[in-house]
């Protein structure tokens, strides 16, 4: 197994109308050259998690990132009008912390980051991983 020292979230960047399943990801990255959808785990509106690359596979998320990072990606990210805005659901809210929180118990000594936070020209994922995910 790799070494994992960073757990990575993103968010899809799409509207509250608009899907992105981890398959519907899986054809943009596809349709960029990449051999596979790049993250590990997406979480739909619903809660419902689904699983990308295995996190065993180096990901495809966070330039200069990759090769030690597992990264999470949630569905949303833009309000209706297409500004960045933290558009979680409740369900999403509850199954991200679940899935950090496994992540965390599998690979303790990773920091919980947000993609904003290693690349501060995006906006991504739209809310404050640090500050939420701090006590783990």
């Amino acid at each position: 197994m790799r070494t994992v020292t960073l757990v990575i979230i993103h968010c899809s960047a799409v509207r509250p109308g608009q899907r992105s399943s981890a398959r519907d990801i899986d054809g943009w990255h596809r349709a960029r050259g990449w051999k596979s959808i790049g993250y590990h785990y997406v979480v739909r509106r619903d809660g419902t998690v689904e699983e990308g690359r295995r996190p065993e596979e180096v990901g495809a998320h966070c330039t200069g990132h990759n090769g030690h990072s597992i990264g999470i990606c949630y569905e949303g990210g833009l309000d209706e009008a297409g500004k960045p805005a933290d558009t979680r659901t409740p369900a999403q809210r509850l199954a991200l912390r679940q899935l950090v929180e496994r992540m965390h118990a599998r690979f303790p000594k990773a920091l919980v980051v947000g993609h904003h936070d290693l690349n501060p020209m995006k906006a991504c994922p739209c809310f404050d991983v640090v500050r939420e995910y701090r006590g783990l």
